[in-house]
């Protein structure tokens, strides 16, 4: 698209403006990835921090009996269940996701190697999806970066959509769960 776009530029004459978009359009993405990049690093050195003086552990050990409500069988792999719930509880998507990983792979373990999906690997993804975000941290930074006149008016808003959605996506597991289990 970028390429056809370009030649068009090009043969209507404005190809100098096409350079000049594109330069702009760099530079923009440079910043906002230099700012995310900020966010990032702040919230990963808490995680690094809140990991280290155990309290990782301790919240593990907290949601264990609360996962167990929603995944009678989660086992092993409540640690990186709850550390994904937790990056993704502050709007790190993308430092959730070996955890989800190593989460999938612990419940996979679990269940024998299986080649279909425990009820289990349906619900963590499903809460994975719905990720109750208190803080989104991304959209906030990307929002400061480009100039919002107030970028932590999504916070509210956010935080209730995604309470209902986990709501609906544990509902809807549950639903699921209980018809399957008829056949």
């Amino acid at each position: 698209m970028a390429a056809v776009g370009i030649m068009l530029c090009c043969l209507n004459g404005n190809g100098t403006d096409a350079l000049t978009y594109m330069l702009e359009g760099a530079d923009s993405a440079a910043t906002l990835s230099l700012s995310l990049a900020g966010s990032y690093i702040l919230w990963m050195g808490i995680m690094n921090i809140a990991k280290r003086a155990g309290l990782i552990e301790t919240l593990s050990r907290l949601m264990r009996r609360p996962l167990r409500l929603l995944m009678p069988n989660v086992g092993e792999a409540a640690a990186p269940i709850t550390l994904n719930l937790a990056a993704n509880f502050f709007g790190l998507g993308n430092a959730a996701t070996p955890f989800g990983l190593e989460a999938m792979r612990q419940l996979n373990k679990q269940a024998g190697g299986v080649d279909f999906c425990t009820n289990e690997m349906c619900m963590f993804l499903a809460l994975n999806s719905s990720a109750i975000e208190m803080l989104p941290t991304t959209v906030l930074a990307i929002r400061t970066a480009c100039g919002s006149a107030d970028p932590y008016s999504i916070v509210l808003p956010t935080l209730v959509s995604s309470v209902l959605a986990a709501i609906a996506a544990i509902a809807a597991c549950k639903l699921f769960e209980r018809g399957a289990g008829r056949r």
